[in-house]
């Protein structure tokens, strides 16, 4: 494939054991909910991360995390603040090979820390004896989709209680619930003699999604909070990718399911999908509908759940706008005008997907009209940019790939 950089983005079961990046290192990755079981001998890892988010981690865990463990009487066997980048899956794979039998991890982050500890669980941790690793997450992170998506909080509740609902379920001897994972490797190119492969439980994007969070992470150290995610899309908006992309069926019925506005459901489409064009926004998910609290990316994860593995992913193409002619700065420019409203619907519970084109190009919840966004489950993706190495840097926005927690 020299020329070509290739993204392959794969869904698979959290305990599969082939795909290759896990093969011999089958971990099952839960999470607790709210179904009862019964672990009464558990060694407890408390973890947190006092960098992440607005820097809260480190005082919510010695006020009410560690307290509510000890007043249920559980005592962690290890409590350790991470000190950097990768130090998070260093201590919960040094950990589980000190401790062989039922483990837990209570986990005071973000999604970012929980990537980095699936990865280091993915490929460092060598026990090839399949065991469960339950996470108790604490979210302390900037936008905690994973915990905002299972545990949907309302504007009434305490935002203490909600923070502690998975320890709660926890000291209630909740049964985990299992995630799915995706699996991402980048091949061809330049990098076809060191391709990478990485897994993720939340969200594996390119194009606009992926050059936002690449983007903001240079505003972590002023804006903490969410409000860069917003800095960065405007930073980037008039981008747009223009890329090869296949979309792969589900493996356990061979379709594409495509999203039917008219009648509020999944159609399938057998076999692979395959389209060539500018995309404006490019994002799949795993195990979440949200990528913050209040941002419904993908609502039809939970309103119409997945019933196999698989990924949803939510596309737009500025191409399909009727009011499209030509790719000029102007058209690039009214065109962002558009795509900031795709992302104000998604603040509005998910009503993005309800979004349709007039034949002027307005664009609203319209009856009839061509889908803005363009929304599909299937098992996996492939993203070609499309550009000669010789034409196109490395660094292009086109190129990015990002698999991450958030």
């Amino acid at each position: 494939m020299a020329g070509n950089l290739i993204f392959f983005g794969i869904a698979v079961e959290a305990s599969s054991s082939e795909h290759s990046a896990m093969t011999e290192k089958s971990v099952v990755l839960t999470f607790f909910r709210d179904i009862p079981m019964s672990h009464p001998d558990l060694s407890v890892l408390a973890l947190y991360n006092p960098a992440c988010g607005d820097n809260i981690a480190k005082e919510f865990f010695k006020t009410h995390v560690l307290p509510r463990l000890e007043r249920s009487g559980i005592i962690p066997s290890a409590i350790v603040a991470t000190e950097g980048v990768g130090h998070a899956g260093t201590v919960v794979v040094d950990f589980l090979k000190q401790h062989q039998g039922e483990v837990a991890i209570v986990l005071c982050s973000g999604d970012g820390t929980l990537h980095e500890i699936i990865n280091a669980l993915a490929f460092s941790y060598t026990n090839t004896t399949q065991r469960a690793i339950p996470f108790v997450l604490v979210p302390c992170g900037t936008a905690n989709a994973l915990y905002s998506s299972l545990f949907v909080s309302s504007a009434e509740q305490d935002p203490i209680t909600s923070r502690l609902s998975s320890l709660e379920a926890f000291i209630a001897r909740s049964k985990p619930k299992s995630l799915a994972l995706a699996c991402t490797s980048l091949v061809g190119g330049t990098l076809q003699q060191n391709p990478r492969t990485v897994i993720s439980v939340v969200v594996t994007s390119t194009a606009l999604h992926a050059s936002i969070l690449k983007d903001s992470e240079l505003l972590r150290k002023d804006m903490p909070g969410i409000e860069r995610f917003k800095v960065a899309a405007q930073q980037n908006i008039t981008r747009w990718y223009r890329s090869r992309v296949r979309l792969l069926p589900i493996s356990s019925t061979g379709i594409v399911q495509v999203y039917d506005a008219d009648t509020d459901d999944f159609v399938p489409h057998q076999g692979s999908l395959d389209m060539s064009a500018s995309f404006g926004y490019f994002l799949s998910t795993v195990n979440v509908d949200r990528l913050e609290p209040a941002f419904r990316i993908t609502p039809l994860m939970s309103r119409i759940p997945p019933q196999d593995i698989s990924l949803d992913v939510v596309i737009v193409r500025p191409e399909r706008d009727p009011a499209f002619t030509s790719d000029t700065p102007t058209s690039r420019e009214a065109f962002a005008r558009k795509t900031g409203a795709v992302f104000a619907g998604a603040y509005q519970d998910g009503d993005h997907i309800r979004f349709r084109y007039r034949q002027d190009g307005d664009m609203g919840e319209y009856d009839s009209g061509p889908a803005v966004v363009e929304y599909f489950r299937c098992g996996g993706w492939e993203w070609v940019p499309v550009g000669s190495f010789a034409l196109v840097d490395l660094h292009d926005q086109a190129y990015i790939v990002l698999g991450r927690g958030r």
